[in-house]
């Protein structure tokens, strides 16, 4: 097995993928050799990192951490990864039978290879599972980029016209969407706390014939894959160069670009973090305060947690994260509008869009505890979880409200290099 192929794919694949595909196409390949150097590895990192977020980490929720036993986890790690890798092979099939459909040619191999390398963005985003709360915006981003990825390959891989290539993408969706659920049914049912199956990750692009909204999704993930491309070619002169000094830069420049939605974003300072944090909140008195900064390979995460506490013992956590190296994800996800809600006989979750932003609140009478959590500016998650007899949803709710939201949002922009 050579890693260092394998790199440079999926490099080109997420970042380059207009001059990838006609390569990808015209490739010599076999199933076996196809499974054995990309999809085997690959498809096991949602099944690694679901069995870490599930039986080590844990989901938690309303102030309590719910962790498959280890055993269970494992089982249904394996079981996941099986059905991983059959669910690629059929989407394949998939792919290559409808081909005739959309004037495009029957090809069974190809089918497969469209698959594996369009389902790339969203195996590689399913490692943010293990960040809580918002990494399941990151997960979502991949599946949407892997979109993109699938409407820029069906041209080349299955030659079907470009502009037959919109429906075809929304076809194999949605019936890969409910292959997936399936997924994640049978390994909800072994984990007992499963982790909903990851939604089908291909891809969408533009092409000459077809005139995309640039306020759209498409349009979005469209000019994003134009700015990687210039990421892409400076790249390519760091490597020509020899200078590894120059090619630790552009990659880190590259990997930053991405995720920063095509720009490089350095995240607030822990001293621009703590001002968010007061002292007083809602009547409550901070008893504890932190705050750091973090970055690995061009993308920087802040984050600032306080505790309050008032004269009844009733205690406010509040944690406020600057996701600025990944705005760029985080604002494809919110493409997708997401709206949920769940009732129970104690309580609710509820997960919407308010003013256009994205908020997610719960609440459990039994335990006196509750979270709201809000998105700003399509980078900050502000999240206040409450817990005492004399609090309730309205007292959460009034809390995050005195909070200077308006001040945080408005910094959306701070740090942000254009690309």
């Amino acid at each position: 097995m050579d890693f260092s192929k394998l790199i440079a794919r999926v490099q080109a694949i997420l970042l380059t993928p207009k001059t990838e595909w006609p390569v990808i196409a015209a490739e010599q390949e076999t199933v076996a050799n196809l499974y054995k150097n990309y999809i085997l590895i690959l498809a096991a990192i949602p099944a690694v990192f679901g069995f870490i977020k599930s039986s080590l980490i844990g989901y938690s929720v309303m102030g309590f951490t719910a962790r498959t036993p280890i055993v269970s986890g494992i089982v249904g790690m394996i079981v996941q990864y099986a059905l991983i890798l059959a669910l690629v092979y059929l989407v394949g099939l998939l792919i290559s039978a409808l081909a005739p459909s959309f004037d495009g040619e029957k090809n069974v191999l190809q089918g497969l290879k469209t698959a594996a390398y369009a389902y790339t963005a969203g195996w590689i985003a399913s490692i943010a599972m293990i960040v809580p709360w918002i990494g399941w915006l990151v997960a979502l981003a991949g599946s949407i980029y892997g979109i993109y990825l699938l409407y820029l390959g069906l041209p080349h891989t299955m030659r079907c016209p470009p502009e037959k290539s919109v429906i075809y993408t929304v076809v194999i969706i949605i019936i890969g969407f409910i292959l997936s659920l399936i997924i994640g049914v049978i390994v909800s049912g072994i984990t007992a706390v499963g982790t909903a199956g990851n939604a089908i990750n291909f891809g969408n692009s533009s092409s000459s014939s077809v005139t995309i909204d640039s306020d759209s999704p498409f349009g979005k993930l469209a000019a994003l894959g134009q700015k990687m491309e210039q990421q892409g070619k400076k790249m390519e002169a760091a490597q020509r160069s020899g200078d590894a000094n120059a090619q630790a830069e552009a990659a880190s420049a590259m990997m930053g670009s991405l995720l920063g939605g095509g720009s490089q974003v350095e995240a607030l300072a822990p001293n621009e973090i703590k001002a968010y944090l007061p002292e007083k909140l809602a009547g409550f008195k901070r008893e504890s305060i932190s705050v750091e900064r973090n970055g690995v390979m061009g993308v920087q995460v802040s984050t600032g947690k306080a505790r309050y506490r008032d004269a009844n013992d009733n205690r406010l956590d509040l944690e406020i994260t600057d996701m600025g190296g990944a705005k760029g994800v985080m604002a494809l996800a919110g493409f997708a509008g997401v709206e949920s809600e769940k009732q129970t006989e104690s309580g609710y979750e509820r997960t919407y869009k308010q003013d256009g932003r994205l908020v997610n609140e719960s609440w459990d009478s039994n335990s006196h505890r509750g979270e709201f959590g809000i998105v700003l500016g399509q980078r900050f998650s502000v999240k206040l979880q409450g817990q005492g007899e004399g609090l309730d949803m309205n007292a959460i709710k009034s809390a995050v409200s005195s909070l200077n939201l308006a001040g945080l949002e408005a910094m959306k922009n701070q740090g942000v290099k254009k690309g």
